[in-house]
């Protein structure tokens, strides 16, 4: 657990991070990324913090990697590179610096440790769990398997790296489909988001899917109920839903999709309006790109990602502490089922 007092009071001592509206105003075209959502006045406050990052990035070789649920001050102000689960396991494996600091939850820390066990992983905290992660363990995968004899195991990114060593391949919400339909068995065992495997079943009809009944914490609050009540009264917006959410959600709503198949759809299509049925941050951060399209309508914060903070990254640098580390015979049969869903994906995208 962070001392949260004593990191403040060692950062305060190394770096100026007092708010300051020169500043804010001297990263101007930072700040144009994300002025529709955060004003000048605020951004003022996270300015100090940017630049330093940045410094130590440069100063330590480091790079930083951020999920599509950061906050835009993260999402906008020091990622390197920004992406969905798959694309940002995809650039794992192109990484040269010496540092990698995760913008997102810990498997996908634990992710880019397998997937670079020579270089140092940080998460900046440790508590970023993830609600499907915490759902299955290698013991699930087991009793699966003992239930359906011979059948491959597709366990989504979102797991362990206990779990993805115990699996023949792992997939993400933008490539499940077509990994299942790869799969030379007509069982296919899909841990742990059942609702994730249920969309999956109606798009690979060939296949048998069966499932563990594991959800994220996120996605399974949104109903049915609430999706046509949001449409009944705002007939003109474009609702578009994550596959992680249940299935009458995703039946109710106009497209569903990863969330890098969420940005490229309200890219190409411009919605006027929209409501995106995932994360908060999403809308956030492709808003100032999309000036043309007004994001509305009820969202849910994931309180894991939101334990990833500017202050937390900066720390994790500085200290190069809260190091990610992975047995590495379980990396080693991890890397497989990784390396698998990459290849794979890249073969089915040619």
């Amino acid at each position: 657990m962070l001392d949260l007092t004593k990191m403040r009071s060692t950062l305060a001592g190394q770096y100026d991070l007092a708010p300051s509206m020169r500043l804010a105003e001297d990263m101007a075209d930072t700040h144009a990324k994300m002025a529709r959502v955060m004003p000048l006045a605020d951004f003022a406050r996270y300015a100090p913090y940017i630049r330093a990052i940045n410094a130590l990035k440069r100063e330590k070789n480091a790079v930083i990697l951020a999920h599509n649920y950061m906050t835009p001050d993260i999402y906008h102000g020091v990622a390197d590179v920004v992406g969905d689960s798959l694309q940002l396991a995809i650039e794992a494996t192109k990484v040269e610096a010496e540092i990698i600091v995760q913008g997102g939850v810990h498997f996908m820390a634990e992710t880019s440790k397998i997937l670079n066990p020579a270089k140092t992983v940080l998460i900046p905290d440790m508590q970023a769990g993830c609600s499907l992660a915490e759902s299955i363990t290698a013991d699930g995968i087991a009793e699966m398997r003992a239930k359906y004899p011979g059948a491959p195991v597709v366990s989504y990114v979102n797991t362990t790296a206990e779990v993805k060593a115990a699996s023949d391949i792992c997939c993400t919400s933008s490539n499940a489909a077509q990994i299942v339909a790869a799969q030379d068995s007509d069982v296919v065992i899909m841990t742990p988001d059942q609702y994730l495997a249920q969309n999956v079943a109606r798009e690979v009809p060939q296949k048998k899917v069966v499932w563990w009944e594991g959800s994220c914490i996120v996605h399974e609050q949104y109903t049915k109920d609430d999706i046509n009540a949001f449409r009944e009264m705002n007939p003109d917006t474009r609702i578009i839903a994550h596959p992680e959410c249940p299935p009458d959600v995703v039946d109710a709503s106009d497209f569903s999709g990863s969330t890098s198949g969420i940005i490229d759809y309200v890219t190409r299509e411009k919605p006027s309006k929209a409501m995106l049925v995932t994360e908060c941050s999403m809308a956030s951060n492709i808003s100032d790109a999309l000036p043309e399209v007004e994001f509305t309508g009820p969202c849910n914060m994931c309180p894991y990602m939101k334990k990833i903070t500017l202050e937390k990254i900066l720390w994790s640098l500085h200290t190069e502490t809260q190091a990610v580390e992975v047995d590495p015979q379980i990396a080693a049969k991890a890397k497989i089922a990784v390396e698998r869903m990459i290849e794979l994906s890249r073969a089915l995208a040619k």
